[in-house]
């Protein structure tokens, strides 16, 4: 924030799903042209759910355009391969991921210096072990303790992976790839995307202000206060998402909306008016069966209708165009909407409500509201002029901007400007 370019009004104007963000984040483009519109949607052909994954991406990713020339070299780490490979969106990036055991794998040959890593930064190490505050006394009780019970294994792995040991790990393997392959001492551009997945696993549970969160946070700027340390390169920072804050016991049961409850009201509606009928339901996108009806639009604005009397509902967006809304909210519904996977309606809850899954506990990401939909945005290095910008950009410019710093084209469908202004001559 001192000796980089700051912006801090960088919006993610759609909906916003960890895959979504990965994928704007990867392309410059919206999940309107880009295809990914969460984390799964109905597919109407297969009818059945489907997953996001980089063979459903519509759009090249910047990595892919860098990766294209033998001469650079593309890397990303992340604690799914899902992620890493959304992000990359081409084979010939090296792809580094967590596996179940927690040790970390490639689609690559595995290059000597890997299984020694692993063997240094076993989950083992840290059963049991205590998550203590930043600058906490020696006796100060932990904020909490990542139990092992070998009944139950993947309890911990999940406290463990939304905790900051596994967090560190990511930044040292990070390291330990700088060092052993040498980067930036070639002839060609060595891009690297660390996707840190511990704290979007940390919200799920505890929302985004949570004092553990908070923790993880300032643990995550130590590290990259080590990580600016240690080279000369470009270096740019910013998020797929925000968190919502997690409901109190109190208001958990009018925040809660239970989909398949949500889909039954309005399939009983349309059919009550002969109009129509609910296929499926995938948040946020409603899926509607049209046939026999000139007017599709007809059924979608039905269900709209019928949606909005809901008490959970805020707003919507149809196939058609129609909108509850018609302002900055239209058009991160026309960002998050895709002609052929958002099915007919698209729908909003009301602030800080959250999808029903699980046992009652955490949240749920895909909003519109700010809350997840502002991140941050850092360019540091000597490609770039210090300064805050209180300029409005978008999570669309991240691609194009890097783009420009690299000497490359930007993706292919990249809607994003490039953040000049932040680009020394």
């Amino acid at each position: 924030m001192e000796h980089g370019a700051y912006f801090p009004d960088c919006r993610h104007a759609a909906s916003a799903f960890t895959s979504t963000g990965i994928a704007t984040l990867a392309t410059g483009a919206w999940p309107a042209q880009h295809g990914i519109v969460a984390e799964s949607w109905y597919d109407t052909v297969a009818k059945r759910p489907v997953p996001a994954s980089e063979e459903a991406l519509l759009a090249t990713t910047l990595a892919a355009e860098i990766a294209a020339d033998s001469r650079n070299r593309v890397y990303v780490i992340a604690m799914d391969r899902s992620a890493a490979a959304l992000f990359a969106g081409s084979p010939d990036a090296g792809l580094f991921w967590m596996e179940e055991n927690g040790a970390y794998t490639t689609n690559e040959e595995a290059p000597q210096w890997l299984a020694p890593f692993n063997q240094r930064h076993s989950p083992e190490a840290v059963r049991d072990g205590k998550w203590v505050a930043v600058g906490a006394k020696s006796d100060a009780p932990p904020l909490r303790v990542l139990t092992y019970d070998p009944a139950h294994p993947d309890d911990f792995l999940a406290l463990y992976k939304s905790s900051p040991y596994a967090q560190d790990v990511q930044f040292d393997l990070l390291s330990e790839l700088m060092l052993r392959e040498s980067l930036g001492q070639g002839g060609g551009v060595d891009f690297v995307c660390l996707i840190g997945g511990a704290l979007s696993r940390l919200g799920y549970e505890t929302g985004g202000r949570h004092p553990l969160m908070q923790q993880l946070a300032l643990r995550l700027d130590r590290r990259l206060e080590g990580l600016l340390a240690q080279a000369n390169y470009n270096f740019l920072l910013t998020a797929a998402h925000g968190a919502p804050p997690l409901p109190s016991d109190e208001a958990r049961a009018r925040l809660t909306v239970n989909g398949e409850t949500l889909a039954l009201a309005i399939d009983k509606s349309l059919a009550t008016n002969s109009l129509g009928r609910v296929r499926k339901y995938v948040y946020p996108f409603l899926y509607l069966n049209t046939e026999g009806f000139r007017d599709a639009e007809e059924v979608r604005r039905a269900a709209a209708r019928a949606a909005m009397e809901q008490p959970s509902i805020a707003g919507y967006y149809t196939a058609g165009g129609n909108c509850s809304a018609h302002d900055e909210w239209e058009r991160r519904f026309q960002n998050s909407f895709h002609v052929k996977r958002s099915g007919d309606v698209m729908l909003s809850y009301r602030p800080e409500a959250i999808e029903q899954y699980g046992q009652d506990r955490g949240v749920s990401y895909g909003s519109l509201y700010n809350y997840d939909v502002r991140v941050p945005l850092f360019l540091y290095g000597p490609a770039f002029r210090t300064g805050v910008y209180e300029t409005a950009v978008q999570s669309v410019d991240f691609a194009p901007t890097l783009a420009r710093v690299a000497g490359f084209a930007a993706p292919s469908s990249s809607t994003g400007r490039v953040l000049a202004e932040a680009i020394l001559e």
